[in-house]
């Protein structure tokens, strides 16, 4: 059996198709995944031996030019447009023979890869990676870019109906375009041809459960986590070793563009706790302030090992850093800057296990007062507490999902 994983986005929408990628291999199936063409993922797919098909341009450059520099609003359409054409390229040339795909990440890149599905008469599967993606009545959309949500509207069901709207203008008419082109009929909703009406959620239920009754049939797996076993750096080992736990700060693949002096708010912020300071640099290129012993910076490693022996983690809220941190039981503060990450904050709060940062810019009395909230000894006990009921084995539950599913629409008497 042959799968194709689809996606275009950060790092947070890579790394758990890689995850399903093992797992599925695990279970007999040849995988490869689409993805853009990013050395750190090419780098990261390698090194678990899965092929990857690079998919339009790089992201990284992408996300830091449009942070520096935001494109118009009115070129949306244009450019979720050649993001569908490009995305069905790529996948069309690598999906020959497979027998079914997965898409996830931004959502035209996801209505190409539909398309693809589409013209072979194979199996599609969107995955969300957070619940506020998918329509609920339980909660608002979000908003997009020169769109916002009008503030006088409570009601999520109307606030659904317009995002459907939304996208139906921002992205319909570069799918029909490009669907007209290859012989396809043109959708009537945009929205619901890209999730289906069973999209899976790629989420831990403790940490971002699904709420029913809702209009979607959704599938929650379970977070899709890849084990890692890669060891911490000798330096960063002898760093932790030197002293009591320090505070993790890092925003992995935001830019943070606004906030340029973050560094030295969050470093000054983490002294005035009497704690020492971990400096993750990312794709915000953060580093130190000073030569100070108390701070150590270092660039990509094993969260999974790291976060354990914390006494918080700083971050932006993305899904897979959210999960990981909550995963090891470490206090949390996050600070969101786009898209799912004031979800995830707001779970972060509501459960207890740290606190949420009121919007993207910290100062260093705002970040004092989360870190006030996130080191004390409560919150600790709760961020414990919870990971203790977490799931580790959402990637193979989804992929024991898909081979059963392909298995039972194949013709009787096919390989």
């Amino acid at each position: 059996m042959r799968v194709l994983l689809s996606t275009y986005g950060s790092r947070g929408d890579v790394e758990p198709m890689m995850a399903l990628a093992v797992a599925l291999r695990a279970l007999g199936a040849e995988v490869r995944v689409c993805a853009p063409s990013d050395e750190e993922f090419a780098r990261r797919l390698a090194g678990v031996g899965v092929p990857l098909v690079p998919a339009a341009q790089p992201v990284r450059a992408t996300v830091t030019a449009a942070t520096a520099t935001p494109p118009p609003v009115a070129g949306l359409p244009q450019r979720a447009a050649a993001l569908i054409a490009a995305q069905f390229d790529a996948v069309a040339a690598a999906a020959e023979g497979c027998d079914a795909v997965v898409a996830t990440g931004l959502l035209p890149a996801a209505a190409g890869t539909r398309c693809v599905a589409e013209k072979l008469g194979i199996p599609y599967v969107f995955v969300a990676l957070f619940p506020s993606y998918l329509p609920s009545p339980h909660h608002p959309p979000l908003a997009w870019p020169g769109r916002p949500l009008p503030p006088d509207v409570t009601d999520n069901r109307v606030l659904w109906d317009l995002n459907a709207q939304n996208m139906n203008d921002l992205f319909g008419p570069g799918l029909d375009a490009h669907r007209t082109s290859i012989g396809l009929p043109a959708v009537e909703n945009f929205r619901d041809y890209v999730f289906t009406g069973r999209p899976w959620l790629a989420v831990d239920p403790a940490l971002g459960p699904w709420r029913e009754p809702s209009d979607l049939d959704v599938v929650q797996t379970g977070a899709w986590v890849l084990p890692d076993e890669r060891p911490l750096p000798a330096e960063l080992e002898a760093f932790l070793e030197a002293g009591t736990p320090p505070v993790y700060v890092g925003f992995g693949s935001m830019p943070m563009s606004a906030s340029q002096d973050v560094a030295k708010v969050a470093i000054e912020s983490i002294r005035a706790q009497g704690r020492r300071a971990l400096v993750g640099r990312g794709w915000a290129d953060l580093a130190l302030i000073d030569d100070h012993d108390d701070c150590f910076a270092v660039g990509e490693v094993n969260h999974q090992a790291l976060f354990g022996r914390l006494a918080a983690v700083v971050h932006h809220g993305g899904a897979g850093t959210t999960t990981t941190a909550a995963r090891a039981g470490a206090p949390q503060v996050v600070v969101p800057q786009m898209a799912d990450q004031p979800y995830w904050a707001g779970r972060v709060a509501d459960l207890g296990i740290g606190a949420a940062h009121d919007g993207p810019t910290p100062t260093f009395e705002s970040l004092s007062a989360a870190l006030s909230t996130a080191l004390a000894p409560e919150t600790r006990a709760r961020a414990a507490a919870l990971a203790d009921t977490m799931h580790s084995d959402g990637a193979m539950v989804a992929a024991k999902l898909l081979l059963d599913r392909v298995s039972g629409e194949r013709p009787p008497g096919s390989a």
